[in-house]
């Protein structure tokens, strides 16, 4: 794994606080599945990433991410953050939760890794025109982080967990780099209990339809109920359980959300995925992207996003 945006003097292993001898010596057993490994080494045996990323990078896609916020996204974790923290961001996409908590940290520094390449570069360009000169870049898999034991003081995940092939291997890996007295926080959302008005029966094709892309890709898109089950499966005990919506109803929001579904609908790795498995056609897809985009027009027009969290305290 290459570390860029950094100073090539400075490691995964090295801490603000120079906590990180100090955080071994106090740190207790490994529990099942949480083995230690040596500095810069993945656990010997690990499984590697098995799910395909569902929606991919497409310009639909960023448009939504790239919308996201510390603010509007990770909320429940600003308290925990405060300058001097190491942070790892774990599936950054473009970036833009990454600086945010950058800026809140420094002079703390946040390593932001994603499992594709091509998105890190919108990200470095997020953290360059912010100025921001405490980040740093790699390629990673959540199951296997090729980070020491202990390395980071706040472990972040947003919308990660849905799209991996073991949630539980990942938060033992989120746990196994977060140095004691630090905190592992996972937001996700819930595609299950999403809900609209109107609900013309195309947008109830369209939610049955991603189950089962997503499911087939190794995914599980209902992550956001499940988030608590599987962070006591990982071995945390100290869990503060959360939920936060996105609700789209102006016209201008109502336009924004339609608008990137039509064209993930049809223009994305997800359309993609959706004709190639099996699941729909093409002429499908296009009735669907249609239905959103209706939707869309409607004056009386409501969706709502609601999502789990998770704050887990690493003993």
């Amino acid at each position: 794994m290459t570390l860029s945006s950094m100073p090539p003097s400075e490691t995964p292993s090295e801490g603000s606080r120079g906590g990180e001898a100090r955080a071994r010596a106090q740190a207790p057993a490994a529990a099942e599945g949480d083995r230690r490994v040596a500095p810069g080494q993945a656990p010997r045996g690990a499984p590697r990433e098995t799910a395909v990323y569902t929606h991919g990078h497409h310009e639909s896609v960023l448009r939504s991410h790239s919308w996201r916020t510390a603010a509007n996204s990770a909320a429940y974790l600003l308290p925990e953050l405060r300058p001097g923290l190491d942070v790892l961001d774990v599936g950054c996409g473009p970036g833009t939760i990454t600086a945010d908590l950058a800026a809140l940290v420094t002079p703390g520094r946040v390593t932001a890794v994603d499992a594709a390449e091509d998105v890190l570069d919108t990200a470095r360009a997020t953290a360059a025109a912010r100025g921001l000169t405490n980040v740093r870049f790699a390629v990673a898999d959540v199951h296997a982080l090729e980070f020491p034991d202990d390395s980071f003081d706040v472990v972040h995940a947003h919308q990660v967990l849905q799209h991996v092939g073991d949630p539980v291997r990942a938060l033992r890996e989120m746990r196994r780099v977060c140095r004691p007295g630090g905190v592992v926080a996972a937001r996700d959302s819930d595609y299950g209990a999403f809900a609209w008005y109107p609900e013309p029966p195309a947008l109830a094709q369209w939610l049955e339809l991603y189950h089962r892309v997503a499911r087939g890709n190794g995914g599980e898109p209902d992550a956001g109920r499940r988030l608590f089950s599987w962070a006591r499966r990982a071995g945390f005990t100290d869990i503060t359980t959360t939920g936060a919506t996105w609700c789209f109803a102006t016209p201008e929001e109502r336009a924004w959300w339609s608008g990137l579904w039509a064209d993930r609908t049809t223009e994305s790795v997800y359309a993609r995925l959706a004709v190639d498995g099996g699941h729909i056609t093409p002429a499908g897809l296009t009735a669907i992207a249609e239905a959103w985009r209706e939707w869309g027009r409607r004056e009386d027009a409501w969706f709502l996003v609601p999502h789990g969290e998770i704050l887990c305290r690493v003993p």
